[in-house]
């Protein structure tokens, strides 16, 4: 039952980043840049996450400096540089390509724990069933009526960012054994927020402040920086830490099926016979890597 538990926590945490895609396009509309809107959304969850309690104490610094950089590690991996490759490749490849390679990051999970030894035994079932959920995101994404076209400047930072986002979640099973989550999820967005500094140097973000006065903008940057950072992130850090990398990084299959009923519902995009097929594939092999851990 306990278990149960986060497996359901993993569900929404996922489902709710899936929706991210809508607000991040409306947000889009209204005249925010990417790293505008990245800015603004790790500003509030860094902010919120000082009213979070604790049981660690509220330290600024780690216990060494190995840890002080892998907490860096996690601002990089999971923070700025993530959300630079992921906004960057929608820039030079089609949203459907950029959404299946991120996608990937599983299949990558997968490959990186089994070359690292890193303790969580992967059977014949569970690859199994991550390479059904991988071809059933290829239907939802593709729904049915897209055909890929390779571009290798955007499909290149399309997988850069599914590396990152695994390295993000493996790096983060190391630092949750001697850790609160808390300090864990602050950290993150700390260094996220420091390491994109540099890019907004270069390119700044030039956000109209009287769009900050608009209800549809404000309501979509707090449910990003609220619900979708300050919660999920922490959320993702105690699910990694009860469920392993693997089986955690299974939901993000979800993910695409989310945002594709999301726009749907929203936006008013079709959903073809084909993308149904693929979200049930994708429910199929999350249920085969789950079944040798009940087995």
């Amino acid at each position: 039952m306990k278990s149960a538990v986060w497996h359901i926590a993993a569900l929404v945490t996922v489902s709710i980043w899936g929706t991210t895609f809508v607000s991040t396009k409306v947000l889009l509309a209204a005249g925010l840049t990417p790293s505008g809107i990245f800015a603004i959304r790790f500003l509030l969850a860094y902010a919120g996450i000082w009213f979070f309690p604790d049981r660690g104490g509220r330290h600024l610094f780690s216990r060494s400096v190995t840890d002080e950089l892998l907490f860096a590690a996690l601002g990089i991996t999971g923070g700025s540089l993530y959300f630079i490759a992921e906004n960057e490749a929608l820039l030079y490849s089609q949203a459907s390509n950029v959404a299946f390679i991120v996608c990937t990051t599983p299949v990558l999970t997968m490959l990186m724990m089994f070359l690292l030894r890193r303790g969580e035994r992967l059977t014949p079932l569970m690859a199994a069933g991550t390479l059904l959920s991988l071809l059933g995101v290829g239907l939802v994404v593709f729904n049915g009526c897209k055909v890929l076209r390779l571009n290798p400047a955007g499909d290149l930072l399309a997988l850069a960012a599914a590396i990152l986002w695994a390295l993000y979640t493996l790096i983060l099973q190391r630092l949750d054994a001697r850790y609160s989550v808390t300090m864990i999820t602050r950290k993150t967005f700390f260094y996220g927020l420091l390491t994109l500094l540099p890019l907004l140097a270069f390119r700044r973000p030039d956000i109209d402040l009287g769009l900050l006065a608009r209800p549809d903008v404000i309501l979509n940057l707090l449910y990003l920086g609220i619900v979708a950072s300050l919660l999920c992130y922490a959320a993702w850090s105690l699910i990694v830490k009860h469920l392993g990398s693997t089986r955690t990084t299974n939901y993000l299959y979800v993910n695409p099926v989310v945002a594709t009923v999301t726009s749907a519902a929203i936006l008013g995009e079709r959903i073809t016979p084909l993308a149904i097929a693929g979200a049930l594939m994708i429910l199929a092999g999350i249920y085969m890597v789950e079944r040798p851990q009940r087995l």
